[in-house]
């Protein structure tokens, strides 16, 4: 009889074991559905592994593609600053990016006249009623590479990027 009862307590303990392994088990899956787009009918565990390997599937190949489109970009700036610092006199390049009432303005200019350009490109965003919200540079060598992101003062009344880029480009030349 004696020996009965130790069988019991093996069970009970296998039970407990597979209960928390169940427990673990579903907070994972929790934990996985909450990091996971899902589709809005009901998923079994199954369906959840299966979105879960499409996602992770999906962001590695983004990830793949914004590495490869970093390197490209990354190759254009060693090339446009080996450019310049062969010819020194080359103007400064201007490029404008209009999305609705904001702005983008990308200023490529050698060390002698990045201030200056700054500025002025900064009193004619200003003058044709942009405000800015944001600027950035940076610097490879001679060349400064100058990001500025702006919107219209007034939304309805916007900015007109197409007078903007001809005064910039009469800047330029």
């Amino acid at each position: 009889m004696m020996g009965g009862c130790g069988g019991g307590d093996v069970k009970l303990e296998r039970k407990t074991v597979e209960k928390n392994r169940r427990i673990h088990m579903k907070n994972l899956c929790s934990k996985l559905t909450s990091l996971i787009p899902l589709s809005k009918r009901a998923v079994t565990q199954q369906d959840l592994f299966d979105q879960a390997f499409c996602y992770i599937s999906e962001l590695k190949e983004r990830v793949e593609k914004l590495n490869q489109k970093k390197l490209e970009m990354t190759r254009g700036v060693v090339m446009i600053a080996a450019t310049a610092n062969r010819s020194q006199v080359e103007p400064p390049h201007i490029t404008i990016r209009s999305m609705g009432s904001n702005m983008e303005v990308n200023l490529v200019c050698g060390s002698r006249t990045r201030n200056l350009m700054l500025r002025e490109v900064i009193n004619v965003l200003e003058e044709e009623g942009a405000e800015i919200v944001n600027a950035s540079f940076n610097s490879l060598g001679d060349m400064s590479f100058h990001t500025i992101h702006c919107q219209a003062i007034s939304p309805r009344i916007g900015v007109d990027s197409l007078r903007v880029h001809a005064r910039l480009k009469g800047l330029v030349h």
